[in-house]
């Protein structure tokens, strides 16, 4: 499970180390998508309406789980990076502490508040009873989808991430078969999809925990360690609030920028629904060098070796902006052929080649910020991270696209350009940041 990420070539650690990333974003997208498919071929739009409502909620939630596990990411990766296997241990018991306790408490609130989430997600009147049913099974399940992402942060912090990798996989198939099984078989409709997704998080649990008993990693978990230790605590929280405090906002921003493109008529939100899910694809690259960054970077930084961190932030902002320049200039030169493959609508087709084609460029821009992001929460300063995707929300991606939909009534071109521009102010914040860290250590140097 050990691999140490602080010799060798930083070029080949970045590569090796975000492939399974990669592949492990891919197979919990498919693993999204499943539900939506398999329930399409058994009922109408209302239980596809319900779980397609539903999962954008559990969508929110799990994303603001992983970024509050980036403290245990940056944590335990310095601890392990520096040799200091009794921190990485107590770490890891203080964050299966703090997690279990989190994921119970927040799972009896939202069971208490379930009816008031649906309708604040203005659910259609015919889809709420199913929408109620997935939310409250999946609710249920949060102390395994929470297991699931806190076990596979201590594995990447350690420099593994080939076997997070092989647990979503697991997680994936077992979801295809048991959704078959009790949406086809039992009839269960949107309550049978959720079960589903439930079932399969466990199972996916238990395979992860027998992985760690057979494995040799490092970790003792004695009674110690289970104990909260206040510097451990606060550190966790420090790191990971703000990352989850962002992550939360910024899918509250893609839900604000859906409900202008839904107000512009039924085309325009179909297009940009599309678009979305498109560029959700196009995003695993970005992400996944969020995740290299602050996992390599930490352990370097717990070994003393700044420099490899530094590389390993130019290494892989290069691979984002390579394949944010190649998706460009092929959404540039035919952004038509992949809008097609979810839309027969010439209308839509158009309009959503317009808005990709003003989003796309997203896609190099925001890998540049989020490899800086990673940067920055590997040295515990996450703040910086919470901030610059604030200002970009605030200041350019809601007013700008609420503009650009207001006065651009015949294209959606310029509202995807407004993604855009928020990146942009981003990476322009993010590149100050490191050159004013930069020069300010110098400076307590000389």
């Amino acid at each position: 499970m050990k691999r140490k990420l602080t010799e060798g070539s930083v070029g080949k650690a970045v590569l090796f180390f975000s492939l399974p990333y990669l592949l492990s974003y891919f197979l919990q997208t498919l693993y999204g998508m499943a539900d939506l498919f398999i329930i399409g071929q058994f009922y109408g739009v209302e239980s596809t309406t319900a779980v397609s409502v539903g999962s954008q909620v559990m969508h929110m939630l799990t994303v603001m789980i992983v970024g509050l596990a980036m403290g245990a990411t940056v944590l335990i990766g310095q601890a392990v990076g520096a040799g200091k296997w009794e921190e990485a241990s107590r770490t890891v018991g203080n964050t299966i502490t703090l997690f279990m306790v989190l994921s119970v408490f927040s799972m009896a609130v939202l069971l208490v508040f379930v009816k008031q989430i649906v309708t604040i997600m203005a659910t259609p009147e015919e889809a709420v009873a199913g929408t109620v049913s997935y939310l409250t099974i999946c609710f249920l399940g949060i102390p395994f989808i929470t297991a699931y992402n806190i076990i596979s942060s201590i594995f990447r912090s350690m420099g593994d991430s080939k076997s997070p990798m092989g647990f979503i996989a697991v997680a994936c198939v077992a979801n295809i078969v048991f959704d078959y099984l009790f949406i086809g078989v039992l009839g269960l409709g949107a309550a049978g999809a959720a079960l589903g997704t439930t079932v399969s998080q466990t199972i996916s649990v238990i395979v992860s925990l027998f992985v760690i008993v057979k494995r040799k990693t490092g970790i003792t978990l004695t009674t110690e360690n289970w104990k909260p230790q206040k510097n451990i605590m606060s550190g966790l929280l420090k790191i990971g609030i703000p990352v989850a405090l962002q992550d939360g906002f910024i899918q509250i921003a893609f839900i604000v920028i859906t409900i202008f493109a839904n107000k512009r008529g039924l085309n325009d939100a179909a297009a940009v629904g599309i678009v979305e899910k498109i560029i959700g694809i196009l995003f695993l690259v970005p992400s996944s060098m969020l995740q290299t960054v602050s996992t390599l970077s930490a352990q370097n930084i717990g070994a003393g070796k700044h420099d490899r961190a530094r590389l390993t932030l130019r290494y892989a902002s290069i691979l984002a902006v390579l394949w944010g320049i190649a998706v460009s200039i092929v959404m540039q030169l035919d952004a038509e052929f992949f809008i097609r493959l979810f839309a027969d609508s010439d209308k839509v087709v158009m309009l959503g080649s317009q808005y990709m084609r003003g989003y796309v460029w997203d896609t190099m821009l925001a890998g540049i910020h989020f490899c800086f992001s990673g940067y920055f929460c590997a040295y515990g300063w996450s703040g910086i991270s919470f901030i610059h995707n604030s200002l970009s929300i605030l200041l350019v991606r809601i007013p700008f696209s609420y503009f650009a939909s207001s006065y651009f009534s015949d294209t959606l071109f310029p509202m995807g350009l407004a993604s855009s521009a928020g990146s942009a102010l981003s990476v322009c914040i993010c590149l100050g940041a490191y050159i004013w860290i930069r020069n300010r250590r110098r400076t307590l140097m000389e």
